[in-house]
């Protein structure tokens, strides 16, 4: 049996709860995963990701390898002693950096320049496995190659080609019993390609499976369709996970079409940069209107935020540049995101997740 297992319980259309299984305890899904990129989430410790709702993160394989390397993290209690968080841990193998770095691709892996101290990085199939198992996250993922949107259908087909093969390989280096690794489907905007690549990856027989790719710059209709042409391939008792994925409207349209789990940098990226998430729509608090404003960000919201302070004073918090603005908009964001998942698994159970949906995108369009 896989260290880590997923278990439906209520399904409505596509729509689905269920529970993930891992060494660190279960996982409720739909779920969202915060990005804890070198071991913390920004401006959190673990007692405020409780309290928001968190029940799995997510860390960085690339800049944990290079800072303060495997070897520290495992030397210090792995990333769960690391961090001082004892529930699951997913780490992302690095393939995300191919969009961001940019780095040199041969079918042997990827060749980076660090982004620390400009020393060359190299990263294969078989020592991205081999980190993260050092690292000791529940679930690693293999090393993949996506492609920027737009892209080529040749470039898009070449990439989920050697997705497949990197994966055979990370499959072959895997050697923890006690830990998961989960496949990546690839094939850029191409609906047909995205089929394929979810067909071949299914067929190795990995535990979950990441839509990789994807929140690069295309548009909703086309993430739609990339999604729509993978799920029906992948199995049912597999996890379904959409990398990087963590809007709103994004995450709603793709639990009504089967998907699992997600994780993104915008509630905490956006708390960074003063915006809140609201169900009324997303506000920013360094506008002048709010200089004076009694109300919270969100009245039905029961964060820290929203239950001790005023729009006035987060907006003078922000703009005086102390940091705990960041935390307080940190903790809204992510309790929203937490109150938008937790209402999702209750509207399925109940068998209404197309009205859930549907209200929440009005109220956010202000219809």
């Amino acid at each position: 049996m896989s260290a880590v297992t997923w278990h439906s319980a209520e399904i409505d259309g596509a729509a689905r709860i269920g529970r993930m299984d891992t060494p660190h305890g279960p996982v409720q899904t739909p779920n969202f995963m915060p990005v804890g990129t070198r071991g913390t989430v920004k401006t959190m410790d673990v007692e405020d990701l409780r309290t928001v709702g968190a029940q799995v993160v997510l860390a960085n394989t690339y800049h944990l390898m290079l800072r303060p390397g495997e070897d520290v993290v495992s030397e210090l209690g792995e990333l769960h002693g690391f961090m001082a968080w004892d529930g699951p841990i997913l780490t992302d193998s690095g393939g995300y950096q191919v969009l961001s770095l940019k780095p040199k691709i041969s079918e042997e892996g990827l060749i980076f320049r660090s982004t620390y101290d400009g020393a060359r990085v190299e990263l294969t199939p078989e020592r991205a496995v081999a980190v993260q198992e050092t690292l000791g996250s529940d679930i690693a993922m293999v090393l993949d190659v996506p492609v920027p949107l737009p892209s080529s259908r040749a470039d898009a087909e070449a990439a989920m080609h050697q997705t497949l093969r990197w994966a055979e390989r990370a499959l072959a280096a895997k050697r923890r019993d006690d830990r998961a690794l989960f496949g990546i489907v690839q094939g850029g905007a191409d609906p047909d390609l995205r089929e394929q690549s979810a067909k071949d990856i299914a067929a190795l027989g990995f535990p979950g499976y990441g839509i990789g790719g994807l929140a690069v710059g295309e548009t909703p209709e086309e993430r739609d369709r990339a999604i729509d042409a993978a799920v029906p391939h992948l199995p049912q008792d597999a996890v379904r996970y959409v990398m990087g994925l963590g809007d709103t409207e994004g995450i709603l349209a793709a639990i009504e079409r089967g998907v699992d789990l997600f994780d993104c940098v915008i509630p905490t990226r956006l708390a960074r940069h003063g915006k809140a998430l609201t169900r009324t729509g997303d506000i920013s608090i360094k506008r002048a209107e709010w200089i004076r404003d009694q109300e919270p960000l969100d009245g039905a919201c029961t964060c820290l935020a929203c239950q001790r302070h005023s729009r006035g004073y987060l907006r003078h918090l922000y703009t005086t540049a102390e940091p705990l603005a960041h935390r307080l908009l940190t903790l809204h964001n992510l309790t929203y995101t937490f109150d938008l998942l937790r209402g999702a698994r209750e509207a399925i159970t109940q068998g209404r997740f197309a009205a859930y949906r549907h209200g929440i995108v009005d109220a956010r369009m202000g219809d």
